[in-house]
């Protein structure tokens, strides 16, 4: 982008991108309809700076804008499609948060990914917990499981609190979510499910390897029937204290540094 690029002054809440963005921060799943997501503040927008992948367009409280160097605005104009200002009261009523902030960044989510058969996933079957789903996403990107597959009945992997508990991992990810339990026979690669009460305990357990898929089920029933035949093996997590079963954000952690501990000590 040219670091010429004249930002959009706006001050009407009836400017059609205002209401274009009032729409998308209306509801959670607003984005799947829009093909666009919003995000808010510095650190997940200089997140997402940091990768290729995303297209976006940059919206500033005009004050902001005028308070920073002409080399962040030069950064920022390169990098986004446009640059918009809104004056504080439009920037306000727009927010998402209990505390606004002074700039956010309309995502482009038009392309639709594809599953990558031999890509280290994590497959959510019906995870509900935004704060559990943005903690998987960070663990996957912190241990190299990078494509997440969501099964329908998934929390919205790009609604604002998954992202907030996310905290910049999303961009990173290939995600794909509200997907059929069929799509995930695409897979070729091991497919390891957990359980308190079978399967080989994973301390002891051969089968974890890189690349390969964690899948993780629904916090209270776990993964269900139409899913637990496509795991290729059940991993039990050790729990000498007793407990019925783990977090199943915890467990996610623990099974994805398993995985990976495991490649990166294995002979060449």
């Amino acid at each position: 982008m040219s670091e010429s690029i004249e930002p959009i002054f706006i001050s009407s809440k009836e400017n059609p991108f205002v209401k274009q963005l009032r729409l998308l921060t209306s509801e959670n799943m607003k984005y799947r309809k829009m093909g666009k997501v919003w995000i808010e503040g510095e650190h997940l927008c200089h997140a997402l700076m940091i990768y290729p992948t995303y297209t976006f367009e940059a919206v500033f409280e005009k004050i902001y804008w005028d308070s920073i160097s002409f080399d962040l605005q030069k950064k920022y104009a390169r990098a986004a499609q446009k640059i918009y200002l809104l004056d504080h009261a439009l920037m306000k009523n727009l927010s998402t948060l209990s505390s606004p902030q002074a700039m956010g960044f309309v995502i482009d989510l038009s392309v639709t990914p594809v599953i990558e058969p031999l890509m280290p996933s994590v497959i959510l079957d019906g995870v509900q917990d935004a704060g559990n789903v943005g903690s998987i996403l960070r663990t996957a990107a912190a241990f190299g499981f990078v494509q997440i597959l969501a099964v329908k009945g998934t929390a919205a992997l790009w609604g604002p609190k998954v992202l907030r508990a996310g905290m910049g991992a999303h961009f990173g990810l290939h995600l794909i979510e509200s997907i059929d339990e069929d799509a995930i026979d695409a897979l070729q690669i091991p497919i390891l499910a957990t359980s308190s009460h079978q399967g080989q305990s994973l301390k002891l357990s051969s089968k974890i390897s890189m690349p390969c898929a964690w899948l993780f089920g629904h916090e209270g029933q776990g993964v269900r029937e139409e899913m637990s035949h496509r795991a290729t093996d059940w991993i039990r997590i050790y729990q000498p204290g007793g407990e019925e079963s783990l977090n199943v954000a915890a467990a996610a952690a623990i099974c994805m540094h398993a995985s990976a501990t495991n490649a990166s000590t294995r002979p060449n």
